[in-house]
């Protein structure tokens, strides 16, 4: 393996000349720092990150741990963090859980076991010791959508006005029979998307359509067939609500095989956007957060913290975003 000594006896200059050019720590003439890039380059020379990291105190890299992107409000999160980390020179290490807590723990270990200055991440709520514990070595962390842990930086959306604006719009659209599909109540978007639906309906006096689910995912199949089982147990349905925008596309098809015109026998709404909504063949009303700039809030948090004196004490942030309501075909 080729060493700094190899790359400067090649270019015929000194080490330190050569350690300059390639860290970019001051001026080295240009016509030399060709020269030594082109040694490095015949000799496959790869600078020592781990060496140089320790050095510098910072390793200017994100670790994410995410339960999914696909179709979900974790794809536009993960774009705002790229964006933003790119713009400060950050790099992000990405990890996907699947909602799963043994691959969530590897995660965590292999993340803290390596370099990054930092930690973003969705939890399962099941390995909240370790992440306390990673916390308290010196490495910040910061939730996002779900803040399962207590006194620990945070960066979510108002879940339960999500669900309970949701009813009263449906309700102002005529609606007086809606349905609530959510996921495991564990999970503290799903319980306060929950608590939002149970407030509004108490308010207007409307009864509670629900069937028990420890839905959790991303997934079509589950809200085609959770939708199947509330209209079997609730003919009267006249409205549906979904918790994400998987589940309701799964809706939709199931209302289209049995023959249900959308919105005008029923309406279907998600309360977790996605693009995607858009762009079906009856276009679907949601509460869209802004993935986007959330993500890149986080990445600014994560680097505040990051690069914070370890002096100064700091207070737990917790930011919360309203969503918006896109009002598409569906209802």
């Amino acid at each position: 393996m080729a060493t700094l000594k190899d790359v400067a006896k090649l270019a015929c200059v000194d080490v330190s000349t050569v350690s300059r050019a390639l860290n970019n720590t001051s001026y080295v003439h240009p016509e030399t720092k060709e020269r030594i890039y082109a040694a490095a380059k015949e000799l496959g020379y790869h600078p020592n990150v781990m060496a140089q990291a320790l050095r510098q105190g910072k390793r200017h890299t994100i670790g994410v741990i995410v339960p999914s992107l696909f179709l979900s409000v974790f794809a536009g999160f993960t774009l705002g963090m790229e964006q933003e980390a790119q713009k400060r020179n950050y790099a992000i290490l990405l990890c996907i859980s699947f909602d799963d807590p043994a691959v969530e723990k590897e995660s965590l270990n292999r993340l803290r076991n390596g370099f990054i200055d930092g930690l973003i991440i969705a939890s399962t709520g099941r390995n909240t010791r370790l992440i306390q514990d990673i916390q308290a070595s010196g490495t910040p962390v910061v939730q996002i959508i779900r803040d399962q842990i207590p006194r620990m930086n945070s960066i979510v959306a108002d879940y339960e006005a999500t669900a309970y604006d949701a009813v009263h719009y449906l309700y102002r659209q005529g609606a007086r029979n809606i349905g609530f599909l959510g996921g495991n109540n564990r999970f503290v978007p799903f319980h306060d998307r929950y608590q939002g639906y149970q407030r509004a309906l108490q308010e207007l006096h409307l009864p509670e359509l629900t069937i028990p689910s420890s839905f959790v995912g991303h997934s079509f199949e589950r809200g085609y067939h959770d939708a199947k089982a509330l209209l079997l147990q609730f003919p009267e349905l006249d409205a549906i609500i979904t918790s994400v925008d998987s589940q309701g596309l799964g809706v939709l098809r199931l209302l289209k095989e049995q023959k249900k015109r959308v919105p005008e026998d029923i309406r279907v709404m998600s309360l977790t956007g996605h693009t995607i909504g858009a762009m079906l063949e009856t276009s679907m009303t949601a509460m869209e957060l802004p993935a986007l700039e959330m993500g890149q809030c986080a990445v600014r948090m994560i680097i505040e913290e990051i690069e914070l004196d370890s002096n100064i004490p700091s207070s737990p942030k917790r930011l919360v975003f309203p969503a918006e309501l896109v009002e598409r075909e569906s209802t």
